[in-house]
């Protein structure tokens, strides 16, 4: 488990441009770690992941992409039912409040992962230290 920067994007929400980005990303070597996106009317939310979140402001910055940068707790979680209720009742039990979060895993496999944005990171890591 560890604090990452995530990035929030606001990308036209039209055929083509979460492919372009990540291609862009792609031929920068930068790789995607999680991904999330909301669609609005006319723009999307894109929040990322990333391995190397300074190479991409960069890239995003030539693009004229803006970003803003969060902190997010990224863990590593068991496929299996429960999980994500546990990771919540224990962030609430310590009043660690959950603004959002996204999380993926395939079928047959082990683990996934989840991202929370968190009122407070580090006591929010201190807390799932303990599963």
């Amino acid at each position: 488990m560890q604090i990452v920067k995530q990035l929030a994007l606001f990308l036209e929400n039209k055929p083509g441009t979460l492919a372009n980005l990540c291609r862009a990303l792609s031929d920068a070597e930068i790789n995607i770690l999680a991904l999330s996106v909301a669609d609005a009317v006319d723009h999307a939310v894109v929040r990322i992941v990333v391995d190397d979140t300074q190479k991409t402001l960069h890239l995003l910055g030539e693009h004229g992409v803006m970003a803003v940068e969060r902190d997010v707790l990224m863990l590593k979680a068991d496929n299996k039912p429960g999980v994500l209720a546990e990771i919540a009742d224990k962030l609430a039990e310590k009043k660690v409040n959950i603004e959002y979060a996204y999380c993926a895993s395939l079928p047959g496999v082990k683990h996934g992962v989840v991202i929370l944005r968190v009122d407070d990171p580090k006591k929010a890591k201190r807390v799932l230290a303990s599963r």
